[in-house]
């Protein structure tokens, strides 16, 4: 008796710090035999979630807590993967009730688990997420734009949010799977992550010579209204135009900066509207002709 109350009292350390779930692997290391695991099942102690997997002392587990049951059941090396991943890494909110592992090894269909297999992990493939093996950030991109590719640009933007989207490191995945199944859309999806074409002054020259090329007034450049500096000024028009270099990594208090700044702006009366660099390269013309007609409107408001 004095046995299995130190094993229950491991046991429930275990299962407090691996979100309320151990394996048979670690039941017979806290020295359960098969007949004491069998016994602590059938009492209640014990609850089978996956083959191999228990709950221990409730089943009111957290979703943390089934991925983690899961990547034990499959065994070693296994690791939650795809819509799971995607969950645990925060790049989602949306939950599969199935959860979905990546094996190295070939598995055999289950209806309780979205199981695959795949013979090229490496080792940074790997991740852990509050101790739940997992894949890699890039791998899980790959992975979600496999099977779910309406969701991978969402998830790209809240990776980049979270400060979890390395372009590089994803860039070296979709060279090592180049054809693999997700890999096209993953790269057309990351095209709006890369790193702008321009540095602001580059941005500001070419913004200028596309207003000059169609025909538009030269606007006034970093020019001081109502307490603030405007990239581009057209005084009569009471137009401002902000061209910001697009960057992830920027912090909170510049993005909520610039708001109240656009705020008090236009109670002054002058109207505001931001051009990207990635936007002026990739539709120049549209964004000289959005820019004309906004021009365009102010004059004839001003009438």
């Amino acid at each position: 008796m004095g046995h299995k109350r130190r094993s229950h009292r491991g046991l429930a350390e275990l299962a407090a710090a691996q979100h309320g779930v151990v394996g048979a692997d670690q039941l017979r290391e806290l020295g359960l035999s098969r007949a004491a695991i069998a016994a602590d099942a059938a009492g209640g102690y014990l609850h089978p979630l996956y083959r191999g997997a228990y709950a221990v002392g409730h089943v009111g587990l957290s979703r943390q807590g089934l991925c983690l049951a899961a990547t034990i059941s499959c065994g070693a090396g296994a690791l939650a993967s795809h819509r799971s991943a995607a969950w645990l890494w925060g790049f989602t909110r949306r939950w599969q009730s199935r959860v979905e592992v990546t094996a190295g090894t070939r598995r055999r269909t289950r209806s309780d688990l979205r199981i695959h297999s795949s013979s090229r992990l490496l080792e940074g493939d790997r991740a852990e997420v509050d101790g739940i093996p997992v894949t890699s950030v890039p791998r899980t991109l790959l992975d979600l734009a496999a099977v779910d590719p309406h969701f991978i640009q969402p998830a790209l933007d809240r990776a980049a949010r979270l400060g979890l989207l390395d372009v590089i490191a994803v860039d070296g995945l979709l060279q090592r799977c180049r054809g693999g199944r997700g890999s096209a859309r993953l790269r057309a999806g990351l095209e709006d992550h890369r790193d702008p074409s321009f540095t602001r002054s580059g941005l500001e020259r070419r913004f200028l010579r596309l207003v000059r090329e169609a025909g538009l007034p030269r606007p006034s450049v970093n020019f001081f209204v109502a307490g603030h500096e405007v990239d581009m000024y057209w005084l009569e028009e009471g137009l401002a135009v902000e061209l910001d270099t697009f960057d992830y990594h920027g912090g909170r208090r510049e993005f909520e900066a610039d708001r109240v700044r656009d705020e008090a702006l236009r109670l002054a009366g002058i109207e505001v509207t931001r051009v990207t660099g990635k936007r002026l390269d990739r539709e120049p013309s549209e964004v000289i002709r959005s820019v004309g007609a906004l021009l365009t409107r102010r004059r004839v408001r001003r009438l």
